[in-house]
């Protein structure tokens, strides 16, 4: 026993056995470190996912829904997605959604109540018509407008001495929906071409009345005008919906109309 004690301390005496230790300590704590850290970021989670294609407005049940195994991590890093069945049975695919079958649902695709095709005139408020504006894929910069997004409305036309005339017709529009020429909005999964047709908003009866006699006047084109983020978080405190009183009178002597007929 005295020998074995004494070749202990030799050992642990040496600068270089220490050393040699103390790495191989460190090595085996960062791995092991390391394989909990990979462990924790694959372990699987159930998820429920679409056993078949759903369209818009199919009412979800126990029959439609199934689970896979998916990363933790992808869990962590996408909060739109749900995680329980309970999320989802009982739930309404949403009016402009699919899901397809085998994808994984989310939130946005989801609706507790089913929707209409004309949902968007059910919040229109007392006074106000919808109104659709002819737009393209050019008009609308490319799918940058949004519903939700604030516009202003231009107006281009020509007066009798031919000079081209172009000015701000219409502060601060919101937009309700951005349709193609099927009448899908083309940021929905339903929209196959997302080439835009129309932007759907809301204005008083009268701006209404105006804007339809304008946009059947020939010579006249009313195009919109998308603003930066600041200006659209803003414009619904300052949203008047003011018609340009020179445009206006424009537009009534072109119509031989009144603006408030």
């Amino acid at each position: 026993m005295g020998n074995i004690g004494v070749a202990i301390k030799r050992i642990l005496g040496n600068k270089n056995t220490i050393t040699i230790v103390a790495v191989i300590v460190g090595v085996v704590v960062i791995y092991m470190g390391y394989t909990i850290r990979v462990q924790q970021a694959i372990e699987p989670q159930k998820v429920p996912f679409a056993r078949q294609e759903l369209i818009g407005n199919t009412l979800i049940t126990r029959e439609h829904v199934g689970t896979i195994e998916v990363s933790k991590k992808l869990v962590e890093r996408t909060p739109e997605l749900v995680t329980n069945q309970a999320g989802v049975i009982g739930k309404y695919v949403s009016y402009d959604s699919k899901i397809p079958e085998g994808a994984l649902f989310y939130r946005s695709q989801l609706s507790a109540t089913a929707q209409k095709p004309n949902y968007i005139t059910e919040d229109i408020e007392k006074g106000f018509t919808v109104f659709s504006l002819p737009v393209d894929m050019h008009l609308t910069y490319a799918n940058s407008i949004m519903p939700d997004d604030y516009i202003d409305l231009f107006l281009y036309t020509t007066n009798d001495d031919g000079k081209i005339i172009v000015a701000e017709l219409i502060k601060s529009i919101k937009v309700k929906d951005v349709r193609d020429n099927e009448g899908k909005s083309v940021f929905s999964s339903m929209s196959t071409s997302k080439s835009p047709t129309e932007l759907i908003f809301a204005v008083p009866d009268d701006v209404f009345s105006l804007l339809y006699r304008a946009s059947q006047i020939p010579g006249i084109q009313i195009f919109p005008v998308p603003r930066n983020k600041e200006y659209t978080e803003t414009s619904e405190q300052r949203n008047n919906l003011v018609a340009k009183e020179n445009l206006i009178q424009l537009i009534n002597s072109k119509s031989d109309l009144t603006y408030n007929d």
